[in-house]
């Protein structure tokens, strides 16, 4: 398991009740006391003379040197070797006879496991009975549904290529329910199962400092061979007391300096401009161009203006709980599905455009998809269960994920911390869906994408809203994701048409400068616009998406490009100018405003059907191969 170096095992009769064997008498040694030698370990246990299970007994096999550090903040223990007269050796013993995935609370093993011939149900029941008295996981440690134990050998340095990592030390027991893997699967790339392996021990150990440090990078770069740099690495993990420790100065900083979503204040950002909203009180439609001596710039922001609440969020939060009714419960009584009560229905839409209160946005996120996807909370279950399943399974693009896992979200008090809940949850969800469509795999525009739905859902739950997304026809994420992202080439098409019949001076402005539409729109619809717009902006146009489908994002780009036609076609734009402008950060100036024009242009009957003509012939266009040549 530990790379090339086989675990050498001894096992002795305690002295208590030591036996002799002689002739053809073979007397069961009734207590065996079991050392394993494993690398760079000095974790002890002490055995109970009254016990008829045995434990392991972790110790140093290589630095001799450091004998009398203990790696883990553990009490001081009295450890007496067998003597070796009375040592029976088992290092022939087969390397399956012994059990490497052990519970981390407890590493007793039964007896009948390191000896086929002593098996009976005795013994069986007796470590059934222990297993099910282990205690369980602390409250702000999530827990799988599947109990897969682990070992707990603290972290050492790099392995060589090729060889499996060693686990990392577990500061605080581990739940039964809890899944780690750290058993490598056959013809597994061992970088990838390092990764995999790393987040697995973490989610169960938990970092210091979570939300409030930058903590310890451990897979994208290696812990060093010294030993002050394994002890660092040892002292950044979490020991359970985080969550119950009174915060520090520090930390209520931190937290003070937060804003409701969790984004970190932030003085400046580039690119930054004002999506205004004059142009927008006019509806979409054939319109001339605009003056020539219009300037070719928009009003540049030198900093985001400060999330504020609602005016109306009261209001909105008790029509909305008027609105909604549970439909299901689960067997703690909790609300498991909602839907929307007798003679409301007309309602929905409406208030989705006006904004779903933060407070109802997790329910009714569920529901909206729930109803396109046809489920109503049938197969949520099972798709909880596949993203349990799949986190003990290898995927190839482990290694990938893992590098854009810190980069994913900027700013975010959930993601800063390396290896933080935020980031663990991030991977564990991009890592089960990789494995769920091997045609789309992973794509770095995947990240952004879950990280939204972490924000209000659990990661199972993340999981399964983003399956239901990419699976059915409304949302229509499988064919954005699938190799050579036909649905946004699509959606490109259908842009460039909307602009050719409404706006067709802006049109002939892009195509005079060669100004493509892939080069600015790409981000925006890979992305779902996440990164482009202020986060509680992207929330509302989310509400919009999830009620509508995907064709809300056609809307807001095309909606983007209406407010700035008079900066496209000045007479003083150019290339650089049309591609700068629209590849900018844009915060609008009034969201309702910029909602309601949104809601206005797909309520347009004759455009709805005109767009999905359009894409019939797009279709018809790669079918000739000429899609290409159709786009800007």
């Amino acid at each position: 398991m530990y790379g090339e170096e086989r675990p050498r095992t001894s096992w002795s009769t305690s002295s208590k009740s030591h036996e002799t064997h002689s002739g053809h008498e073979s007397v069961v040694p009734p207590v065996p006391t079991v050392k394993v030698r494993l690398p760079d370990n000095q974790r002890l246990s002490t055995q109970d003379e009254n016990d008829d299970d045995t434990e392991l007994a972790y110790y140093d096999d290589h630095d001799t040197t450091h004998d009398s550090i203990d790696p883990l903040p553990l009490k001081t223990r009295t450890y007496t070797p067998t003597p070796v007269s009375s040592t029976l050796q088992a290092s022939d013993e087969p390397r399956d006879s012994l059990s490497f995935r052990t519970s981390a609370t407890s590493s007793r093993i039964s007896r009948s496991t390191l000896n086929p011939s002593l098996r009976n149900s005795h013994a069986r029941s007796e470590s059934d009975r222990d297993l099910l008295s282990l205690p369980p996981l602390p409250p702000s440690l999530p827990s799988s549904r599947h109990a897969t134990p682990a070992p707990t050998p603290p972290r050492q340095a790099s392995p060589r290529p090729g060889t499996p990592s060693k686990p990392l030390p577990l500061k605080h027991p581990m739940s039964l329910h809890s899944k780690v893997s750290l058993v490598p699967s056959e013809g597994e790339d061992m970088e990838a199962f390092h990764v995999r392996s790393t987040y697995a021990q973490l989610e169960v150990s938990g970092v210091k400092g979570d939300g409030f440090e930058d903590g310890v990078e451990r897979t994208r770069a290696r812990i060093g061979p010294s030993r002050s740099s394994q002890l660092n690495a040892d002292a950044a993990l979490g020991d359970g007391s985080e969550k119950s420790k009174t915060l520090t100065p520090k930390e209520l900083d931190t937290l003070a300096s937060v804003d409701r979503y969790g984004f970190f204040t932030i003085p400046s950002h580039d690119r930054l401009v004002l999506l205004p909203s004059y142009p927008l009180l006019k509806r979409l439609g054939p319109i001339s161009p605009g003056p020539p001596k219009a300037p070719s710039s928009a009003t540049p922001l030198s900093a985001l203006p400060p999330v504020l609440t609602p005016p109306k969020e009261l209001a909105r939060i008790a029509k909305w709980t008027r609105m909604l009714a549970p439909l299901k419960r689960d067997p703690g009584a909790n609300v498991a599905v909602w839907g929307v009560r007798s003679g409301k229905e007309k309602k929905l839409r409406r208030r989705v455009y006006k904004g779903i209160p933060d407070a109802w946005r997790p329910a009714s996120w569920e529901l909206l998809m729930g109803q396109h996807a046809g489920v109503r909370g049938m197969g949520i279950e099972e798709l909880e269960r596949a993203y349990i399943d799949a986190l003990d399974k290898p995927s190839t693009y482990d290694i990938q994920i893992d590098l854009d896992v810190p980069r994913t979200v900027s700013g975010h008090i959930m993601f800063r911390t390396r290896y933080g809940a935020g980031q663990r949850s991030l991977f564990h969800v991009l890592h089960s869906f990789s494995l769920h469509c091997p045609t789309c795999g992973y794509v770095q525009g995947m990240g952004p994408i879950t990280f939204t739905l972490l924000s209000y859902l659990t990661p199972s739950r993340a999981y399964a809203a983003l399956v239901l997304l990419h699976s059915r026809p409304h949302y229509r994420l499988h064919t954005l994701f699938s190799p050579g992202f036909p649905l946004l080439l699509e959606n490109i098409y259908v842009q460039e048409r909307i602009m050719q019949t409404t706006m067709p001076a802006v049109y002939e402005a892009c195509k005079t400068q060669n100004v493509s539409t892939t080069a600015y729109a790409a981000k925006w619809y890979i992305t779902l616009f996440c990164g482009s717009v202020p986060f509680q902006m992207q929330l509302r146009l989310w509400d919009a998406f999830l009620l509508e489908g995907y064709e809300v994002f056609v809307a807001v780009a095309v909606a983007i490009v209406w407010v700035y036609r008079d900066q496209i076609t000045s007479a003083s734009a150019n290339f650089e100018t049309i591609l700068s402008l629209l590849s900018s950060f844009f915060v609008p100036e009034d969201e309702d405003t910029l909602m309601s024009w949104i809601k206005h242009m797909l309520s347009d009957k004759k455009l709805r059907a005109s767009m999905h003509q359009w894409r019939e012939d797009w279709h018809a266009l790669v079918k000739q191969g000429k899609g290409e040549e159709a786009l800007l």
